[in-house]
């Protein structure tokens, strides 16, 4: 167990050679696979079984649709709150890749590789809202059929869903390339 004296030592820690760091990126994709804003995806899946069987009025397309108008709002950003959130993050994000890819400290990149994509991820979550809560309030005001606006907030959603595979392939991918060049350049963690 190294010894910590300073803030900088404790940010120089073995990350990529820990199971527990590699645990947390697997466990972290495959939490995040399991739903779509929030939303099951056995429940967008059973939405688009009902409609591309033509029941638009089974129980499932209504039940997607309950699920978007509880999930929405919490997506929803206002201006102040976005550029906030954008501000924050990006220094924060910007600060651990000085720290990691400048001063070559490996649980700054660690933990870089880790969130850049959970941060990509969030903004393509909060632009899938706005596309997708146009569609619910028509519906809930009447001017479109609940099955219209179910059949293409589901199809929004598998398309999102696919982007995020690939953005999880990608991440765990370059991080595991990342994680063993570092392992072969730091064979004693030094």
């Amino acid at each position: 167990m190294p010894q910590v004296n300073s803030l900088i030592g404790f940010l120089d820690s073995r990350s990529f050679m820990t199971i527990w760091y590699w645990l947390a990126l697997v466990g972290m994709w495959s939490a995040t696979g399991r739903s779509i804003m929030g939303i099951p995806s056995d429940v967008v899946a059973r939405a688009r079984a009902a409609l591309a069987a033509g029941q638009g009025e089974d129980p499932s397309v209504l039940t997607l649709l309950d699920w978007l108008s509880l999930v929405l709002p919490r997506w929803r950003l206002g201006a102040t709150e976005g550029a906030v959130f954008l501000g924050l993050t990006s220094f924060g994000l910007t600060s651990l890749a000085v720290l990691g890819f400048v001063f070559w400290l490996e649980l700054a990149q660690a933990m870089f590789l880790l969130l850049i994509p959970f941060w990509l991820l969030f903004w393509m979550r909060v632009r899938l809202a706005r596309r997708v809560a146009p569609l619910v309030d028509a519906a809930q005001l009447g001017q479109i059929p609940p099955d219209k606006a179910a059949r293409d907030a589901a199809r929004m959603m598998t398309w999102h869903r696919r982007w995020i595979t690939v953005l999880s392939m990608i991440s765990v991918l370059t991080t595991v390339l990342w994680g063993s060049a570092w392992a072969i350049m730091h064979p004693n963690g030094l």
